[in-house]
This record gives structure tokens, C-alpha cells and sequence, in this order.
């Protein structure tokens, strides 16, 4: 059962940037000329990033007004910005105050119903309570303590997410988090303890996000995932997802 279709609508497009902003929760958002400016002080670039709700071409101005919000907020300015035609004035425009495309990201589309077909083995019970428990796989060897505190910080402040955990005794030996809102059901947060890494671990947390969204009535799910990211590239392509789009950060040249 597929609930979507490629390439999305620009309709889908916008709703699906206002989830991912919703799920990854900064403090502030504005709104400029069609884009999304999230004002947050933590390594979570889509947290951090401006992002177009169209992928069509607008007027290459507004990238300099952006430049100076985020000046007005003591911080600076930084971009998610789709690899498609219809954005390239905009991607010319930054290229040209100094911005480089860095850390290629896919946005990728499914179903929640595919997602649980998948797995076989009891899915991973969730909650709606972000606990200890479910917070440990972020900071446990193998990951950036200080990245996994921001994500942490970030998905406790979803205002409407259930957090999954596989657990052995004390020990949670994978996470992950599924946040609902303007109609899709956005996938965050994926992490699985070193040691236990290709034992089927994040297969449950997928079917009981899944569980989660199919009970809320919410079928479309997306997520996003670094392009180099091969062995979640491979999870997400059993699980019956597919590229709706590429993205690079844009970033100051000298950071």
C-alpha cells in the first residue's frame, strides 16, 4: 500500500517541511518569503537550517534578508536546500556570499504499512514519555556526546512523538522516535548500541513507530538520511521507502 506519489506535490512538499521543523522542535521559527527559518544553538542542522516550502524558484533577494534574521538572533546563517532545477538561482545566490554545499542528505517517502510488514520479531514497545531509558543509545560509544545531548534535547521538545526502546534488562539496546503531524508520520533519531548493530534491533523500532502511526490513523511516514549512510540506506529500501529528493546544507564557507 503506497500513500503517496513521486515527485511530491508542492503541497506535499510544504506540509512535510513544517513536520520535519515540528518534530526537531527549535524554540523559534519565522517565516520569510516562503521559507522556514528555524533560531536554535545546537549541532541539529535541520534544527539550525533555513528551508525552502516550495521547490520552485523565488526571488534570490530573500537569501541576503535570511543572512540578516539570523544576525538579528546572534546567530549565523545557514541553509537545507534541495538539489532540484527550480531551486538553482538560490543555490547560484548562496555559492555566490560564500556558502558550500556540504553533508548530502535524501529525503525518503514510505508507508507505515510497508514499514511493518517487515518485521517478524515483537515490534519495540514506545511511549509518549521521553525517558532515560530511551535517551541512552545517543550517548553510548560510537556517537558525538555532545550532538547526542542536542538530539536528545530537541525530540523531548516534540510536541506530538512517541519514543521507542528495545530493551534487555536494564539495558536499551536501540531507539528511535516518530512525530505526527501535518499529515505524515516523520521518522528521527535511529540509533542502535554498537554491539548490537545488524541483529534486527532497528527493524522493531520501525514496526512500532509504525504501530504508532497506523493507530493514529497516518499512513504517509518520511525520514531523512545522510547519502553515505549505506547501511541505513539499505534498512529503509526493505522497508519499502524510496528518494523523494536530495539536499546539502549550505553553509559558511570558513566553518
Amino acid at each position: 500500500m503506497t500513500a503517496y506519489s513521486l515527485p511530491l506535490s508542492q503541497h506535499d512538499i510544504e506540509s512535510l517541511e513544517r513536520a520535519t521543523l515540528d518534530a526537531v522542535a527549535p524554540p523559534a521559527v519565522e517565516e520569510l518569503d516562503g521559507w522556514l527559518l528555524p533560531f536554535d544553538r545546537s549541532t541539529i542542522g535541520r534544527a539550525i537550517s533555513a528551508v525552502p516550502l516550495r521547490h520552485d524558484a523565488g526571488p534570490v533577494s530573500v537569501v541576503q534578508a535570511m543572512q540578516a534574521r539570523y544576525a538579528a538572533h546572534g546567530l549565523r546563517a545557514a541553509f537545507r536546500v534541495a538539489d532540484v532545477p527550480g531551486l538553482a538561482a538560490v543555490r547560484t545566490e548562496m555559492a555566490r556570499l560564500g556558502y558550500l554545499p556540504q553533508q548530502a542528505t535524501l529525503v525518503q517517502v514510505g508507508s507505515a504499512t510497508r514499514m511493518r510488514e517487515i518485521c517478524d520479531a515483537p515490534p519495540a514497545p514506545v511511549s509518549t514519555t521521553p525517558d532515560d531509558a530511551w535517551a541512552a543509545p545517543f550517548l553510548t560509544a560510537g556517537f558525538d556526546p555532545v550532538d547526542g545531548a542536542n538530539r536528545i534535547q530537541a525530540l523531548r521538545r516534540a510536541q506530538n512523538a512517541v519514543y521507542a526502546t528495545v530493551r534487555e534488562g536494564d539495558q536499551t539496546l536501540a531507539c528511535g522516535t516518530a512525530a505526527f503531524g501535518f499529515g505524515w508520520a516523520s521518522i528521527h533519531g535511529m540509533r542502535t548500541v554498537a554491539h548490537r548493530r545488524g541483529q534486527g534491533m532497528a527493524v522493531r523500532v520501525l514496526a512500532g513507530l509504525a504501530d504508532a502511526a497506523l493507530a493514529r490513523g497516518l499512513e504517509r511516514v518520511f525520514l531523512q538520511v545522510e547519502a553515505e549512510n549505506t547501511a541505513a540506506l539499505a534498512l529503509y529500501r526493505r522497508a519499502g521507502f524510496s528518494t523523494a529528493w536530495r539536499y546539502h546544507y549550505w553553509r559558511p564557507a570558513q566553518t
